[in-house]
């Protein structure tokens, strides 16, 4: 008898309009890889919200705040974490807490989604990949990784959130936000 090798080429399609997927971390524009670490000043990023609105992290005067990334609109996983947040907004607003959304949807997706869920905060088309690049948040086909990013007053990530359970992770964002050092209150006037 007699065996012939035969050599196999596993060839990976990637259909035409999808970006080729990288391999290992990502680089980000600073220079680093992979994704920001606890205590990384946050990048300065500006866009527009889903509604038009101006929404920007990395300032000096920014309120703490999560950036969280998620795959798609819509989709189960995506639908839960959303109205998670959702379900628990006031205690975000009443610790001062804005919530950004981002992913590579775009506005008129998103609009559907807030609108089909009453989502109260705002949702940014990353299109580009900008947004997910500066934090170093991997993407495959264009959709980013669920990962989050809790951001001090100081404009440094205070907490990253990398294996985002969509359930719970809005009261686990809570439970650190309480934890996170009270802003200095500024001294009172003297009076004469």
């Amino acid at each position: 008898m007699r065996h012939r090798l035969v050599s196999l080429a596993l060839i990976v399609a990637v259909p035409v309009g999808f970006p080729a997927v990288a391999c290992g971390p990502t680089e980000r524009p600073d220079g680093g890889v992979g994704l920001l670490a606890v205590g990384a000043p946050v990048p300065r990023l500006r866009t527009n919200s889903h509604l038009g609105r101006p929404v920007s992290i990395g300032g000096p005067d920014d309120p703490v705040s999560l950036v969280y990334f998620y795959p798609k609109d819509a989709t189960p996983g995506c639908t839960r974490e959303a109205c998670a947040f959702r379900d628990v907004w006031d205690q975000f607003e009443q610790h001062g807490v804005r919530v950004i959304g981002v992913s590579g949807d775009d506005d008129a997706s998103h609009r559907s989604f807030a609108a089909d869920h009453r989502l109260p905060f705002p949702l940014v088309a990353d299109t580009s990949g900008a947004w997910a690049a500066a934090f170093g948040v991997p993407t495959t086909a264009g959709m980013p990784k669920r990962v989050s990013f809790l951001v001090d007053r100081k404009g440094r990530v205070a907490s990253v959130y990398a294996d985002v359970d969509p359930g719970v992770h809005a009261r686990e964002v809570l439970a650190d936000v309480a934890a996170l050092p009270r802003r200095a209150m500024p001294p009172s006037p003297t009076r004469p």
